[in-house]
């Protein structure tokens, strides 16, 4: 027989007003209360709050009293449900911590936007009594669980966890949160991989120039760098990339990029024409040559920094054409015989040359032979004339312009525009030095803008610019990406530009499961696993 609303009222009344020490004698009220999870909605909303309430009193009806809010976990009446989620914290004392946490660590896989928003109240409530045992709740899910769950308890800790207070994130709770890390990582989405290693970002004791360089070593490990890239197989690509991009922000002078930039110039640079995009709309190679641009800055000391350099001599004789002939057939210049200028790739190159030549000064000196090192400046010479153009036209383009003007997307491309042309020119300075300089410095044209900084817009000369002075643009499909870079790309003798988007952020996943392997996790069963 149900128990009814009164009867359930009438053990709380028992139980209400027992002395603390004469509690355990009224066993048989509490087990009322217990029974008031088989009655009605009424019944099942008292019992989810009176529970709770004498929990502590009765050790012996512990794993019932948990097992019948459980049930009320999971009732098909969503109301209900909340009430009982609410109330679970209430549970979580001594070792019952790790299990109240683990439930909750399952119950996020409610697709009830209040359930769900209850349960991460919950879970930070319980993670601010007892952050180690919150998290070995979660991580058991984590690393068990099905695979919603091992999803929704990652994006919770890499959103909840930089919000907990201090006292609560001591440092043998840091410690523990990055060996169990470690221990997901083995096995990872390319998503779970970046979400993870927000996660370990905002640990005190990895913001330290030792801890930077765990988590660089963490990266290294994921990005296989030990392994030759196979440049058609667009997982192999996409793992580079997200790994890269999770290393760059870790990178300093005293946490050094030497591997990754290494790698790319013996494994991607050599095969950069044939890379496979993991993403139909990006441009691999310039998204390749910008990260080894960002990285090179860092680049500690290398065994093969001639080799190095002499592969980014070569791809920048491939990108920096020689100059056309005077005439064509008919005696005049033709159109078509001007070379297509790839300004935002040479910009990279030139900026990743000019870092790694810092530690080879002499290099276009001593390791060039003569011949080489004469084609070489008359293509310099050849692309810095059409970058004077540019820049005038440029100039003359944006001058006057301010505030809202600037903020249309054609005056965006151009001022783009003008900070590639204008950093490719300071870059080619500094090599017709004589010997070459490598001491200027620019900011990559796709870097944040810093406030103090303005465009640059000198006085046009005389010239009259004319009609030329007019770009044409194409606009590529825009990534579904909020912090989309944008790239200026124009091609020779004209002035127009493709602008595309691009992100530090991940692309996709990982495909083709997780881990080492890359195996898919395997089926789970659905329902309760408390």
């Amino acid at each position: 027989m149900a128990v009814t609303i009164e009867e359930l009222y009438r053990n709380y009344g028992i139980l209400a007003d027992a002395k603390p020490e004469d509690l355990s004698q009224h066993k048989d009220a509490y087990q009322g209360i217990l029974d008031g999870v088989k009655g009605g909605p009424k019944e099942k909303r008292l019992a989810a709050q009176f529970i709770p309430k004498f929990f502590s009193s009765f050790p012996e009806l512990a794993d019932a009293a948990i097992n019948a809010q459980l049930d009320l976990c999971e009732d098909e009446d969503v109301s209900i449900r909340r009430q009982a989620i609410k109330e679970l914290p209430r549970f979580a004392a001594g070792e019952n911590i790790v299990r109240v946490a683990d439930i909750l660590t399952q119950l996020l896989q409610t697709d009830d936007s209040a359930e769900f928003n209850q349960v991460n109240t919950a879970l930070v409530s319980i993670f601010k009594m007892d952050a180690k045992a919150t998290l070995g709740g979660l991580f058991s899910q984590i690393l068990q669980g099905e695979d919603i769950v091992r999803e929704r308890a990652i994006k919770f800790l890499s959103i909840k966890l930089k919000t907990m207070p201090e006292d609560a994130m001591t440092k043998e709770v840091e410690d523990y949160i990055f060996t169990e890390t470690k221990k997901v990582l083995e096995d990872v989405t390319g998503e779970e991989f970046v979400l993870l290693m927000r996660i370990l970002m905002v640990l005190k004791g990895l913001q330290t120039m030792s801890g930077r360089q765990q988590l660089v070593e963490l990266v290294v490990e994921q990005a296989f760098l030990e392994q030759a890239l196979n440049p058609a197989d667009p997982d192999t690509v996409d793992r580079l990339l997200q790994c890269t991009r999770q290393a760059l922000p870790l990178f300093s002078k005293n946490v050094h990029s030497t591997r990754f930039v290494t790698y790319f110039c013996d494994h991607v640079l050599p095969n950069l024409s044939s890379l496979t995009s993991p993403v139909a709309e990006l441009d691999i190679q310039l998204e390749v040559l910008k990260l080894l641009a960002e990285m090179s800055p860092f680049c500690g000391d290398m065994e093969k920094v001639e080799t190095n350099l002499t592969m980014l001599f070569e791809k920048l004789l491939e990108l920096m054409p020689l100059p056309p002939e005077a005439e064509g057939e008919n005696g005049e210049n033709t159109l078509s015989d001007e070379p297509k200028l790839q300004f935002s790739y040479v910009e990279c190159l030139l900026f990743s040359f000019h870092q790694l030549g810092k530690k080879l000064p002499d290099f276009l000196i001593d390791k060039i032979n003569a011949e080489r090192l004469k084609d070489f400046k008359i293509r310099l010479q050849y692309f810095a004339r059409g970058l004077q153009v540019y820049i005038r036209q440029l100039r003359v383009a944006l001058q006057g312009k301010t505030g809202d003007a600037l903020k249309t997307e054609e005056n965006k491309i151009k001022v783009v525009a003008l900070k590639i042309t204008n950093n490719i020119n300071v870059l080619i300075k500094d090599l017709f030095h004589n010997p070459p300089s490598y001491k200027s410095t620019v900011t990559l044209s796709w870097k944040p803008v810093q406030k103090a900084e303005a465009v640059a817009l000198k006085r046009p000369s005389g010239e009259d610019m004319g009609a030329g002075s007019t770009m044409k643009k194409q606009l590529s499909p825009p990534l579904p990406r909020r912090d989309a870079r944008q790239i200026y790309n124009p091609p020779s003798g004209k002035y127009s530009a493709t602008i595309g988007n691009f992100s530090n952020e991940q692309r996709g996943g990982f495909r083709g499961g997780r881990g080492r392997g890359f195996g898919g996790r395997g089926g789970r069963s659905r329902g309760r696993i408390y």
